[in-house]
């Protein structure tokens, strides 16, 4: 049975683990991806035991804006509903605020998201500055 929680349990481990797992370059940072974490407004975990297998991270602004960072789900344990589980759970917490955004990383996982309710914003553009070393 696994375990849904908002508690921040994890340890920087666990979570370089799962980043890793899913070949996501911010595992290769796990002190400041821990830190971050931490540091979060939700992060919302998925538990098998004492294995970490899914996690969403969300910063907000307390009031208007909730901002959808990671949704990751251990490759093992994909296909089985939890990421839309816990999207399902955000749009749940996050009702009353005037937003919920997310950004994609993979123009393929836009689907899922407009699944869920999501829409493509129109006349919208994704910006960034990137200090990570490109791969």
């Amino acid at each position: 049975m696994l375990r849904y929680t908002e508690e921040k349990i994890f340890t920087q481990d666990q979570v370089e683990e799962l980043f890793l797992s899913v070949h996501w370059i911010s595992g290769k940072y796990p002190e400041r991806l821990y830190k971050a974490l931490m540091n979060s407004s939700t992060v919302l975990t998925v538990w098998d035991g004492q294995r970490l297998v899914g996690l969403t991270r969300v910063l907000d602004d307390t009031q208007m804006l909730a901002q959808v960072h990671y949704v990751l789900v251990h490759p093992e344990y994909q296909g089985h509903g939890i990421a839309g589980s816990m999207i399902e759970y955000i749009k749940e917490k996050y009702k009353n605020f005037l937003y919920i955004e997310g950004m994609p990383e993979d123009k393929n996982n836009v689907p899922f998201y407009q699944k869920h309710g999501f829409s493509v914003m129109e006349n919208g553009t994704a910006i960034q500055i990137c200090h990570l070393p490109r791969e």
